[in-house]
């Protein structure tokens, strides 16, 4: 079965007597864990009822191109932020035309104009009116634009005919949505990702730790396995789940981190260490609870490993990218950070920002190597991890055809 984790999909509904399928559509969905969302076009009302797809998919159905209670009166680019991908089932005829001319006089078809994100298209019509000269055309102009079109199937239709138009069936379109994150841009490569932050044991119950709550590192671990990777996640203590179609390794301390992703370099390609690693730990852990005696308590820090530069270090080299998490002088930090590691990439994360970083589900990154300088802009973290993603396979690949112009031929 298909897996949709995480995944937030916007359906849209337009007029046509496949709309009857859209509620178990948004179930399906559900079911491979995808988070949904419901638009309506007026027409589509005529043939499924608002309140019907509400009860399946859990949230307000969406039908107002001018929203008074969506911020600024501007919900279609609300869900358009929101969405990881676009679903329109049933597409009727109508809406592929108006889709294909750039209208944004409805709520549906305003969003698909302002979204970033994978927008697909479900067609469903009578037969004749799919194998119309306009239609066609209309099909290769979204095709061009990078609109996916799923289906039609073949059938018998409603109005008794038989031909092509029949919308694919709600499993096989839950089956295309998830390939629709399935990049291949990392096929047969392996990917090692850290995350969350590491716990310095002071005594067995008090430790040195941060605010990390392995969000980011969880969403790149997941990106770069929809991307084809074969993907080790190293993680620090969390409350998230074991991602799906990963290793995950579990560790506590920096040490335990570091000897877990240098146990595992042999046949990995690329490194990325978004864990919020502790600089220090204790030099000794108590064996025992310190008791709350003394006025004051000195604490002898040392040095962890650096997991980066020992990374970076390796040979046969890996590509390696690593997070700065700063506050103050970040560009130049991270800059500093990138050069004196040795490292190929990095990302810097303002964690002092409003409403971005730590335990935030939103963040923004800047990358940097030594000649570019390349801004993702605000997004939640799922997406902004698969942005991260294909820009460390482009550039991993580029890398590969200057070092062995031979590569680009294979």
């Amino acid at each position: 079965m298909a897996n949709l984790s995480n995944k937030r999909i916007l359906i849209g509904v337009t007029g046509g007597i496949a709309a009857y399928k859209s509620a178990d559509l948004v179930r399906r969905l559900r079911d491979a864990g995808a988070e949904t969302r419901v638009v309506m076009t007026r027409a589509a009302a005529e043939f499924i009822t608002a309140l019907t797809l509400q009860a399946v998919s859990g949230h307000p159905v969406h039908q107002d191109l001018l929203d008074t209670e969506a911020e600024a009166g501007m919900g279609h680019i609300d869900l358009a932020r929101w969405a990881d991908a676009i679903l329109v089932a049933p597409a009727s005829a109508n809406f592929i035309a108006r889709l294909a001319q750039g209208r944004a006089d409805d709520l549906l078809s305003a969003i698909c104009l302002a979204a970033g994100v994978p927008v697909a298209v479900a067609p469903a019509m009578n037969q004749q009116m799919w194998s119309n000269a306009a239609t066609r055309e209309n099909v290769a102009r979204l095709r061009t634009r990078g609109i996916h079109v799923l289906g039609p199937a073949e059938g018998e239709q409603a109005c008794g005919e038989v031909g092509p138009g029949r919308m694919l069936e709600p499993l096989e379109l839950v089956e295309r949505v998830a390939r629709l994150f399935a990049t291949g841009a990392l096929d047969g490569l392996g990917v090692i990702v850290t995350a969350g932050p590491t716990w310095e044991a002071i005594d067995p119950v008090r430790g040195i730790t941060n605010r990390s709550s392995g969000r980011m590192g969880y969403a790149v671990a997941a990106a770069a396995a929809e991307a084809g990777a074969r993907t080790v996640l190293v993680s620090g203590p969390t409350h998230l789940p074991d991602p799906p179609r990963i290793e995950t390794v579990r560790v506590v301390s920096a040490q335990e981190m570091h000897d877990a992703v240098m146990a595992r370099l042999d046949g990995a390609h690329i490194f990325i260490g978004v864990a919020a690693v502790a600089d220090y730990r204790p030099a000794a852990a108590a064996p025992g609870k310190i008791k709350k005696t003394a006025e004051r308590l000195t604490l002898e820090l040392v040095r962890t490993p650096d997991i980066l530069a020992a990374v970076a270090r390796r040979r046969p080299r890996v590509y390696t990218v690593g997070f700065a998490a700063e506050t103050d002088d970040a560009e130049a930090n991270a800059r500093a950070k990138l050069a004196q590691k040795d490292i190929d990439l990095i990302a810097l994360n303002r964690v002092g920002a409003p409403g971005l970083g730590f335990e935030a589900e939103d963040n923004e990154l800047l990358l940097f190597d030594r000649n570019t300088r390349v801004r993702l802009a605000r997004a939640p973290k799922t997406r902004l991890a698969r942005a991260l993603i294909q820009e460390i396979a482009e550039r991993y690949r580029a890398q590969g055809r200057a070092e062995n112009p031979r590569q680009a031929h294979r």
